[in-house]
């Protein structure tokens, strides 16, 4: 159907199966001492106490900033990429032309333009997670801006706006690296333009990179070092 095969079917299925179960083994529970990101979570809440002590927090907000315009940098790529994909899509002979000649890639022009409608829908979710992300930090400036003064830091009310301020930034960051992931997985994607096995040895390569980016020892030395 479209030009599709049983392949690609295949393909598909693995692709989306592993985005799934890389979505679930960063964020399930099973993760949360064992991946470099939700180790990252505790850091943030440490930042959050001993920025409660401080009496000078500009530091702190100009960190915040930085995240932010990172987040505000890959928003605007997200939408260059987009864009990118409905040009390819707007000049589906063109770029079939030059890849025509190309050995085991696939040419059919139906098949073509729903696989490109997929690479531009993979960046707009990326384009959403991180201008989600965006929104969020600037909340998370908000409530750092609203941080109760260092005479109060032993209240109830400060500790618990302590890990208010924790979870949003722990929320923003987390809707950024979805983004990234919408990325990372676009890179395996475009291994189906070649075909469907092209697309699940791009997969199987990229999942596992990032695995032992968030799971390997080079990734874990510096926070286990004493």
């Amino acid at each position: 159907m479209f030009g599709f095969t049983y392949i690609d079917a295949l393909a598909f299925g693995v692709f989306a199966a592993a985005w799934l179960t890389y979505h679930g083994m960063m964020e399930g529970g099973w993760a949360e001492t064992r991946s470099l990101n939700r180790r990252m979570d505790l850091f943030r809440t440490q930042w959050m106490q001993r920025m409660l002590a401080r009496e000078n927090r500009i530091v702190d907000a100009q960190i915040v900033a930085a995240l932010q315009n990172g987040t505000a940098f890959f928003a605007s790529t997200s939408l260059l990429a987009i864009g990118a994909s409905l040009a390819i899509l707007q000049s589906t002979d063109a770029v079939m032309a030059i890849f025509r000649d190309l050995p085991f890639v696939e040419s059919n022009r139906s098949a073509w333009e729903l696989k490109t409608l997929g690479l531009a829908l993979i960046f707009a979710n990326a384009f959403f997670k991180f201008a989600w992300a965006y929104r969020l930090f600037n909340y998370t400036t908000i409530l750092l801006g609203s941080t109760p003064p260092p005479s109060e830091a032993a209240t109830p009310q400060a500790q618990a706006h302590v890990i208010r301020l924790a979870r949003m930034a722990t929320v923003a960051g987390r809707h950024f690296n979805r983004g990234q992931r919408s990325f990372f997985f676009a890179i395996a994607y475009l291994g189906w333009y070649i075909n469907g096995w092209a697309l699940m040895a791009a997969t199987a390569a990229i999942f596992l990179v990032m695995v032992n980016r968030q799971f390997g020892p080079d990734s874990h030395w510096v926070l286990d070092s004493e």
